[in-house]
């Protein structure tokens, strides 16, 4: 009777280890449901410049290297790469038994044809397996170039359509109502992908993400910078980026003069960037006087970040104007702070919405990992000098990054996080340092009631 006993409670432990084992192993089928604030007119990887929709592109379309989560390049639809002498000429190997999602094999024309529509500058052309990129000047970030989702390969069609090598296709878009559907892609290189389909509603609110979120009409949502603590503190499962969004004040021109130099020096200095983080965002970000984040760079920390102090002698001789983003529902505070702060300096400055104004409140998405490529970036969006690197040593990014700080086009204020809030049956979503978060092995478990 005991030896039955036993083998019984055996039986009954090894039930419930196994039923443990199977409610944790992946499984596939399911529709994950996301929720996004971006309302893009178009899926394509070259509009793609938020950490959501490079999180949604990278589904559909490949790059031909990446990054992985320690911002160090790999492969992915080039297998291996060489540079030649001078860094002028680039050959990439095409990936051998890739399919486009239509069932045609990758090969290195098409993805040379990809890469000539979005990199005009460049002379590309296919050699066999291999395509061939040649820059006029050297050029050794090309590679890391290749990784931003503007790069991402795609076969484009006669209908304005793409066709891509994701673990995803796009089985429905509809800009109008704002809706997608991706159905997962059975003949995917690296493996089908667990889950069937995604479902994205664009142009939700973060506050009607939130809301879908917890009526169980959404799996995954975004959570607003300063949302994220109160989020955490509610008991929903959050994941976070490191602070990689950079909340800036961009002048719409350069410095004309010694006191114009002088003016917005002082501005910077007078800013209270610790209290534009703690009270307006919630701790959801980092002050910083730095293009770059701390965590990318390991130097940030040394430029400064005023804190509200004066500069003497300052000789006022015109006002500035300052424009924001009136769809953003933070920007009219951090205006309005950003005001006081230069009034209590002595500095005249008025908001307005107008598009004339002598600088705006801007806030900038991280579009790469690699540090110079985040600089050359940053100078090509707002028509800088492009910054120059004597080797790829981070005292070269630091007198690069000094070296624009001081023209005083840019002043940097914060460096913001984002994240998302997943249901409890979503499992294995990665959130990047810089904020996009891949799916690609993702999966749905049973709720629990």
């Amino acid at each position: 009777m005991k030896r039955f006993s036993s083998i019984s409670i055996a039986l009954v432990s090894l039930a419930c280890a196994m039923a443990v084992a199977a409610a944790t192993r992946p499984h596939y089928g399911g529709t994950l449901r996301v929720a996004v604030a971006d309302s893009p007119q178009s899926f394509d990887p070259a509009s793609a410049d938020s950490p959501a929709l490079r999180s949604l592109s990278q589904l559909a379309f490949e790059t031909l290297v990446k990054f992985d989560s320690r911002g160090r390049l790999e492969p992915l639809l080039a297998s291996t790469w060489q540079v030649e002498p001078g860094n002028q000429r680039w050959r990439f190997q095409v990936r051998g038994g890739v399919l486009l999602s239509d069932g045609t094999p990758l090969d290195a024309n098409t993805t040379a044809a990809s890469l000539r529509a979005s990199n005009p500058q460049w002379k590309v052309f296919a050699l066999g397996d291999l395509v061939m990129i040649e820059t006029d000047a050297p050029d050794a970030s090309v590679p890391a170039e290749l990784a931003l989702a503007r790069n991402s390969i795609a076969r484009r069609n006669s209908d304005g359509s793409l066709t891509g090598t994701g673990p995803f296709t796009v089985a429905k878009w509809d800009a109008a109502a704002k809706h997608m559907t991706l159905a997962a892609n059975d003949q995917y290189w690296a493996g089908r992908p667990f889950i069937d389909s995604v479902e994205v509603d664009f142009g939700k609110s973060y506050r009607d993400q939130l809301m879908a979120l917890d009526l169980g009409k959404s799996d995954l949502v975004e959570i607003a910078p300063e949302a994220i603590r109160a989020a955490l503190a509610g008991n929903r499962a959050v994941l976070a980026s490191q602070p990689e969004e950079l909340l800036a004040l961009v002048f719409s021109h350069d410095v004309q003069s010694n006191a114009e130099m002088r003016l917005r020096t002082a501005l910077s200095s007078a800013i209270d960037r610790p209290s534009l983080s703690n009270v307006v965002f919630q701790g959801g970000g980092e002050p910083t006087g730095a293009l770059l984040p701390n965590w990318l760079t390991g130097y940030g920390f040394v430029f400064s970040i005023g804190g509200g102090s004066r500069e003497r002698g300052l000789q006022q001789r015109a006002s500035l104007t300052l424009s924001y983003d009136v769809a953003d529902p933070l920007a009219r505070i951090l205006a309005d702070r950003i005001l006081l702060n230069a009034k209590d300096a002595g500095i005249v400055l008025q908001a307005t919405n107008g598009d004339n104004a002598d600088m705006r409140l801007a806030r900038i998405q991280l579009p790469s990992l690699n540090p110079q490529l985040v600089l050359i970036e940053l100078a090509r969006k707002y028509q800088l000098s492009a910054p120059t690197f004597a080797d790829a040593s981070i005292a070269a990014e630091y007198s690069a990054e000094n070296t624009m700080l001081q023209t005083r086009r840019i002043i940097p204020l914060l460096h913001l996080r984002s994240g998302v809030a997943i249901r409890s049956n979503v499992h294995a979503v990665a959130v990047s340092p810089d904020g996009t978060w891949d799916l690609s092995g993702s999966w749905l478990s049973p709720e629990t009631p």
